[in-house]
């Protein structure tokens, strides 16, 4: 510089004054911006750093199981295999120029092995999105073709197709306790029955968990995933017996088919505990196959269906009134021969009678009788007392869509033909369940329980979080009241009682018949051919193990009343249920279950099933008929068919078209026919059919 002239010295060094500055004010911009990143802006881009790092994942619970009282389950959850594409990784590193032609050949490939539309591939893969289902629950065969895709020793493996376990509600009993249990949907959520009402419980509460992803947009769990247990939902423990289930809906089944009976439902009940040991419904469904079936056949008729109750509320009213002492058990009634004209409405009775005692009332279900007794009694009275058995109230079960019956509200009380009607079910309207509950409380020393449905609930590692107890609602009748009406009650079921098909042998049963007629909904009359009948009652009456309420909605097949239809049902449940229990007839020896089930080899219910099956079967007397051989028939002669097994109405039917004359006795199914088949008669000659109910 010293040797410069002094203009261009002093140029010189302006210029490097001014790059100096220039690079000075660069410096400090850069040193401003980082200051503004790194410390103003710090949080903000550090959190941005974190979402682009970290991936949060919410993590539904394994679905909790549900069991029986005894342990074997109803409803669990098993893994099933999904398969899932991560259309990034996919596409990765091919030209943008390339990229529909191989979305078109890779969606061929995993349409083919999937058994897809290729354009649904198509679709999914061309939004090129990090995670997409391409189909949920697939197959063994569709698992190994998903592997083959992605073979790296192929030459065009496809990559990011990620096979995926996911929860499948199973249901490994079937039908059984289908309209009870409900089912689960495609989106995990419980649809019906308990797995409606039990949704939080079952379901448990979703999980997050955090993972930080690699360069690939893989997860990687940094923090570790909690234990599974911890994870799923609550185990629910219902009080409902497999074994009893399985009788109850097998038999109510039979009924519906040798009555062409349009629905039924019945239930068991614990009468000490309020414990509901069986709930079926008819016709049910598949909750593994619920898409395929009518929703109809998906409600619990037990508790969802309201019905007039016809004659099982007499067992109600005269309780009442005696506990009202508005009359004597002793008192004798005089029933008007039959006719009794109450307004003007005329009450009929089905048996005609001058005078009764109370206790023949119930056993020859008098409408006249009954109803002298309620207007007695009086319609504020009635209407209390049928309150106090829980009719007109929910029963407090935990199952979605209870209905609450119909009683008059205390603002618009009972006329007197109301009040009377009432006193034999008609005019009101309840359900299976409140029968079941409410004649629970007779055999119950006159205390009204609340139903038991869910025995327990334990956490995924057995603890158990909540255990319902007994719990008394009030007391319908008092204790000895409740006792004078348990043998009152038996009289139904012995000597000329309507219930006598009830009867179980060995031990004593307490019950009521009904047979109510069905209101016409274009009239709004009763009508004469469409019934709902019923029986509802209690067994042993002097130490009651359970009370057994059955209901069938129009039955049809050649008889329609409730101790025809409704009564020997009541009888196969009671019985099979009472040695299932243990609880043999008086006299008799006691056998083991166990020993049973181990000769037999089979399930338990079905053995003991097959057991008394046998016995009945050997006490039966043998035919000794004899079979005429085939031969030429003359004219105006036939051969009469072999009709057994048929209902009542498709035999008359079959007879009655080849030209003969047949006659009915009994009910149920076609046992056997006099003459027996294969004898050649003249046309309209007589067939005696005779009929017994389904074993």
């Amino acid at each position: 510089m010293k040797n410069l002239d002094p203009r261009r010295a002093r140029w010189i060094r302006i210029r490097m004054g001014l790059l100096c500055g220039l690079m000075a004010l660069g410096l400090g911009g850069v040193v401003s911006g980082a200051y503004r990143i790194e410390v103003e802006d710090g949080d903000a881009w550090y959190d941005l750093a974190e979402r682009q790092r970290q991936r949060r994942l919410h993590i539904t619970p394994k679905r909790g199981t549900i069991y029986d009282r005894n342990g074997a389950p109803l409803a669990e959850s098993v893994e099933v295999p999904s398969v899932s594409v991560d259309a990034v990784e996919m596409l990765r590193g091919i030209e943008e120029k390339y990229v529909p032609m191989r979305i078109q050949q890779y969606a061929e490939r995993i349409a083919q092995a999937l058994s897809l539309p290729a354009e649904e591939v198509v679709e999914k893969l061309s939004r090129r999105r990090r995670f997409a289902w391409l189909k949920r629950r697939i197959s063994e065969q569709e698992v190994e073709n998903v592997r083959a895709l992605g073979d790296r020793t192929q030459r065009y493996p496809v990559r990011g197709l990620v096979i995926e376990g996911e929860g499948r509600r199973f249901y490994p009993n079937r039908e059984l306790a289908g309209p009870l249990l409900g089912f689960v949907a495609t989106d995990g959520e419980g649809k019906e029955g308990i797995e409606l009402s039990l949704e939080h419980e079952l379901r448990g509460n979703a999980s997050e968990v955090r993972g930080l992803r690699d360069r690939s947009g893989r997860l990687i769990f940094s923090e570790g995933i909690e234990d599974e247990q911890a994870l799923a939902g609550h185990n629910v423990h219902l009080t409902i017996d497999k074994g009893i289930q399985f009788t109850a809906e097998r038999e109510l089944e039979a009924a519906m088919k040798t009555y062409e009976a349009l629905g039924g439902s019945i239930v068991v009940v614990d009468p000490e505990s309020g414990e509901i040991l069986a709930m079926a419904s008819a016709p049910g469904f598949n909750p593994n196959d619920y898409s395929q079936s009518d929703p109809g056949s998906r409600r619990n008729r037990c508790v969802v269906d309201r019905f007039e109750p016809g004659s099982t509320m007499k067992m109600f009213a005269i309780a009442s009134a005696i506990a009202a002492k508005s009359v004597s058990p002793s008192a004798t009634i005089y029933c008007e021969e039959g006719n009794m004209a109450i307004d003007n409405v005329v009450i009929h009775d089905t048996h005609i009678h001058k005078w009764l005692t109370v206790p023949q009332i119930l056993a020859q279900s008098s409408n006249i009788g009954t109803a002298k007794i309620a207007l007695g009694l009086g319609e504020q009275r009635l209407y209390e007392g049928f309150r106090r058995f829980g009719f007109g109230d929910l029963t407090g079960v935990p199952l979605p869509g209870e209905s609450v019956g119909v009683l008059r509200p205390r603002g618009r009380p009972w006329v007197q033909v109301e009040t009377a009607a009432a006193s034999f079910g008609q005019g009101i309207s309840v359900t299976t369940l409140q029968l079941a509950m409410a004649s629970a409380a007779i055999a119950n020393h006159g205390r009204l329980l609340e139903p038991i449905l869910i025995k327990r609930v334990t956490d995924g590692t057995g603890v158990t979080l909540s255990e319902p107890s007994p719990r008394v609602r009030r007391d319908a009748v008092p204790a000895p009241i409740a006792r004078m009406m348990s043998e009152m009650l038996v009289a139904v079921t012995e000597g000329n009682g309507t219930g006598v098909e009830a009867a179980i042998p060995g031990f004593r049963v307490a019950g009521k018949t009904a047979t109510a007629q069905k209101i016409d909904p274009a009239t709004g009359k009763y009508t004469d051919t469409h019934y709902v009948a019923s029986f509802v009652g209690f067994v042993p009456a002097e130490r009651p193990r359970i009370a057994i309420a059955v209901v069938l909605d129009e039955p049809m097949g050649g008889t329609y009343a409730g101790g025809s239809v409704a009564a020997p049902v009541f009888r196969r449940v009671g019985e099979m249920a009472l040695r299932y229990l243990g609880v043999t007839p008086r006299g008799s020896v006691p056998m083991k279950l166990s020993e049973i089930s181990e000769q037999s080899g089979e399930d338990l219910a079905a053995s003991t099933y097959q057991v008394l099956s046998e016995a009945r079967a050997a006490a039966a007397p043998i035919s000794t008929a004899v079979v005429t051989p085939s031969a030429p028939l003359k004219s105006g002669e036939l051969r009469v068919p072999d009709l057994t097994g048929l209902p009542q109405r498709e035999a008359v039917k079959s007879a009655a078209a080849l030209g003969l004359d047949p006659s009915v006795e009994g009910t149920g199914r076609l046992a056997r026919q006099e003459p027996p088949p294969g004898t050649v008669l003249p046309k309209g000659s007589p067939l005696k059919l005779i009929f017994e109910p389904p074993t």
